[in-house]
């Protein structure tokens, strides 16, 4: 992979196309890097034990060929 964590990258392709920002985990064995506040999903936790549900936002995993290093 050309990058690793903590290295600031822009995205080349898809709905984010144009934003930077830095790489928080990288997964080398799937190609695959998490970029912090680029393609972000929302996830709907449900609540345990007397806990309210909530609606979570996590950034996803993005294929490594889809960034470049700025």
């Amino acid at each position: 992979m050309h990058v690793k964590k903590g290295d600031t990258v822009r995205v080349l392709t898809g709905k984010d196309k144009g934003k930077t920002g830095t790489i928080v985990r990288a997964l080398p064995k799937e190609d695959r890097v998490v970029v912090d506040g680029v393609a972000i999903v929302k996830r709907h936790r449900k609540g345990v034990q007397g806990e309210v549900g909530r609606i979570v936002e996590r950034p996803r995993p993005i294929h490594v060929s889809n960034v470049q290093k700025v």
